[in-house]
């Protein structure tokens, strides 16, 4: 993968081409800007949301002929609870998402 970078508000943005030139950002950039030293939990916790995860779902159903969507109705319904706890490796594993990589 190739890396180019995007400043937003003062803030580098890392943007990786996959093999088939589709563009990932990066959202560990994205959450460095909110807190540098919890990153992975401004993502955990972005994934919490249940605006997130239908955005998310709904992207996997028009791109990923693959996509698990009864795995995606069962997240959906947790979005939001206190208990609810969501990693982008959980994500991929279980709906077999293609529009978040993790690394």
């Amino acid at each position: 993968m190739k890396n180019q970078k995007i400043e937003v508000q003062g803030t580098l943005i890392s943007i990786s081409k996959g093999y088939a030139e589709e563009e990932y950002i990066s959202l560990t950039d994205i959450a460095r800007h909110k807190d540098s030293g919890n990153t992975d939990d401004i993502i955990k916790n972005w994934l919490r949301n249940r605006n997130t995860i239908e955005l998310l779902g709904f992207w996997e159903q028009i791109y990923n002929p693959l996509f698990k969507p009864v795995e995606f109705d069962g997240f959906k319904k947790q979005a939001g609870l206190n208990s609810f706890v969501l990693t982008p490796k959980r994500w991929i594993e279980s709906t077999n998402a293609i529009g978040i990589i993790s690394k």
